[in-house]
């Protein structure tokens, strides 16, 4: 079933435990069913950015501050769910990511994205809605821009980046309680640099709805082209469409490509796999050459195309994307997924069958695609 990224204002969602207007945090409850927050209070933050302590005292203080502020308050009750989660779990990944050096300084690098892989598994055992699930990803992933968005070398970048994914009036209610949940010299710097950004994105017409490109053209200009204006109506050049699949082994991709684009020549990393005799924990340098070659020659003559590969994380999506579009090509992903019992269960049944550690670990690196990254981009996904 394809599906809209946009949250529908008549879903309702809750997350467990997530408290009303009305009614107080049950920790007892969350930790009950969520035990594995437990490991936060064993890890030790440093204290120059979090002198309240460990990580589960300020998820707590987060959680708090969160829900006895206004602006949460007035949400509808799937917001407020979606907000809630997001601040209960925004530091998940500290206890793997941190690090106590020799001179008892403590860094937790890398717990950010290890930490927004983890929200989306969490979720995905929740049976969580896609669009929800994933807007509570990306709270985790930049809900600390607010903070750090003028640092960056280009913040109007930044910012346009961000509403792509997710609200960045969200973004701001997340950095304010997390700041509200920690104790350290430069809090009221902090909060006026989140009024800076509240004001910044207002200002670009992006703070609690996506920059609004002149075309999805435009869009796809603006983030493959440095020092591009984001207000550029771009003139439609393209000569021919590459359909790239996304996808785990066993989602669907082949029967996709049967039941919508039969007509469309295709290039398939598992065909040429078989045809080469080479097996998927085998180099696959070779593979990846030939239909490169491929592309190629379709690109030159003006054939649209599909691209079938799993393609799950980015660098190799950005990779084909700008050989695709150096042919002037427009590109679309077609992102699938299902459960993963039924993924396992089609997997098994495919010609060229992928050993079933093999996709946990694909699981583990997969980096769903967004609307920074090609023209178009359509999710088909089973619940």
């Amino acid at each position: 079933m394809m599906i809209d990224t946009e949250i529908d204002t008549n879903t309702f969602w809750k997350f467990p435990h997530c408290p009303t207007i009305d009614t107080q945090i049950n920790w007892t409850k969350i930790l009950t069913q969520f035990p594995f927050l437990q490991s936060l209070a064993k890890c030790e933050q440093n204290p120059t950015y979090h002198a309240e302590g460990n990580v589960w005292i300020h998820t707590q203080l987060v959680c708090e501050a969160l829900v006895s502020l206004p602006d949460w308050q007035a949400m509808n009750a799937t917001d407020r769910s979606i907000l809630f989660a997001a601040a209960l779990l925004h530091d998940i990944a500290k206890p793997l990511a941190t690090q106590v050096a020799e001179d008892g300084s403590i860094t937790a690098k890398g717990h950010v994205n290890l930490g927004a892989r983890m929200v989306r598994q969490i979720l995905q055992d929740l049976q969580t809605p896609f669009a929800i699930r994933e807007a509570i990803v990306a709270i985790v992933q930049y809900g600390s821009l607010p903070i750090w968005f003028w640092d960056k070398t280009d913040p109007l970048r930044s910012i346009i980046k961000a509403s792509q994914l997710v609200r960045c009036d969200w973004l701001a209610l997340m950095a304010e309680a997390d700041v509200r949940g920690r104790i350290c010299n430069d809090r009221e710097r902090l909060l006026d640099t989140i009024e800076f950004f509240r004001e910044y994105c207002r200002e670009h017409n992006c703070f609690d709805r996506p920059y609004p490109f002149a075309s999805n053209l435009s869009r796809f200009i603006y983030f493959h082209k440095e020092a591009a204006d984001p207000t550029y109506a771009a003139f439609d050049d393209t000569r021919l469409e590459v359909i790239m699949m996304c996808g785990l082994p066993g989602t669907g991709k082949d029967y996709w490509i049967a039941q919508n684009h039969p007509d469309l020549p295709v290039i398939s990393l598992d065909r040429l796999r078989l045809e080469m005799g080479i097996l998927p924990t085998d180099e696959q340098g070779k593979i990846v050459q030939a239909a490169r070659d491929l592309a190629k020659a379709y690109l030159q003559s003006e054939t649209s195309f599909i691209w079938n590969a799993t393609n799950i994380v980015k660098p190799i999506r950005s990779g084909l994307i700008r050989l695709f579009a150096g042919y002037r090509a427009r590109i679309r992903i077609v992102y699938l997924e299902v459960p993963i019992d039924r993924l396992l269960q089609q997997n098994h049944a495919r010609q060229a069958q992928i050993p079933t550690p093999v996709i946990h670990r694909y699981r583990d690196r997969l980096e769903i695609p967004d609307l920074t990254e090609a023209h178009q981009i359509d999710y088909f996904v089973e619940v």
